[in-house]
């Protein structure tokens, strides 16, 4: 399962650097364009929807690498049960924060999709693409919490160390 999670955290976070540079090259597009009068139509929506998937996409690869922040200064001065139990509550607490953003970021995927919502402007993007992205990179990052609780469970005493 853990490579399963990997593989496919992986993925998304090579679409969403794809994302970046597409919103990389569209931001100076734009820039350029507006100084010869001539703006880019689209860009921002577009730039907007791609910044779902830069950072949602990235979620559970950080998490993946413990690249989340956290406090070191406290982290590191505990000893190693400390340390665990820090580690089991920031990864219950995780679970729990993303269980419900993923529960709403799925009931919006599905209003978006009913109704028909997309972005204003010159031009219209539908938005239930980039709330569907959203919610499969919360579920991605629950299911990555969830293998980490496990894990720091199983090893309680003995937590992972840092690199940096």
């Amino acid at each position: 399962m853990k490579s399963i999670i990997k593989r496919i955290s992986v993925f998304t976070v090579a679409v969403g650097s794809i994302g970046l540079l597409i919103a990389m090259f569209l931001g100076v597009g734009d820039v350029i364009g507006t100084f010869f009068n001539r703006p880019l139509n689209g860009a921002l929506e577009i730039t907007e929807s791609t910044m779902v998937l830069i950072v949602f996409g990235g979620l559970a690869y950080a998490q993946i690498r413990r690249g989340h922040i956290r406090v070191e200064l406290f982290y590191m001065r505990a000893g190693p049960r400390l340390r665990s139990c820090m580690d089991i509550v920031a990864s219950i607490s995780g679970v729990i924060f993303f269980s419900l953003v993923g529960w709403q970021a799925i009931n919006e995927t599905f209003f978006s999709w009913d109704f028909g919502e997309s972005t204003n402007g010159l031009f219209r993007l539908p938005l239930y693409p980039a709330r569907a992205i959203l919610a499969f990179g919360v579920i991605l990052m629950v299911v990555q919490l969830m293998l980490d609780l496990f894990e720091d469970v199983k090893s309680f005493g003995s937590p992972r160390e840092i690199h940096f």
